[in-house]
């Protein structure tokens, strides 16, 4: 899985950024049972900036869009770090996309599958998910997306 994960990531004009360090008391992931949880991780830029702003506000589909897929990328990469690889990677089992919205917007679905469907893209089949997409009124730091993870996973050798 590692190989053909990180050939798509090439071909998709993607690389995997340093995983981003926890802001507060928690682990970046846990790694339990069969399963990795992976905390919230918030929407950087490829330039490592943050994507701030309220969908339905200030920022548009496109944008929340492309900053789930980037929160996508981050979750990958924690993926790595955590697991050393991606081989023991097996299936992507739930996302939980969380989108900083104004009142009235409703299309967090949307939102989300820029993150489902990067996974799909990486992952084939593995990658089909769960999945929940909330609207909230604020996210940490102001992003306008975070989205956590569950992801089964071979055991270790």
């Amino acid at each position: 899985m590692s190989n053909r994960v990180e050939t798509k990531l090439a071909e998709l004009g993607l690389t995997l950024p340093e995983p981003a360090a926890p802001v507060a008391t928690y682990v970046p992931a846990v790694e339990a049972g069969g399963l990795l949880h992976i905390s919230g991780q918030i929407s950087f830029a490829a330039d490592g900036s943050l994507m701030t702003g309220r969908l339905g506000e200030d920022r548009d589909l496109d944008y929340g869009v492309e900053a789930a897929r980037r929160c996508a990328v981050m979750l990958v990469a924690q993926m790595k770090r955590a697991l050393g690889g991606l081989e023991r990677v097996e299936r992507i089992v739930k996302l939980g996309v969380f989108v900083n919205s104004a009142p009235g917007f409703t299309d967090q679905p949307k939102v989300a599958n820029g993150a489902s469907d990067l996974m799909v893209a990486l992952f084939g089949d593995a990658g089909r998910h769960a999945r929940s997409a909330v609207g909230v009124a604020s996210l940490p730091l102001g992003v306008a997306v975070e989205i956590d993870a569950i992801v089964q996973v071979q055991s270790a050798l």
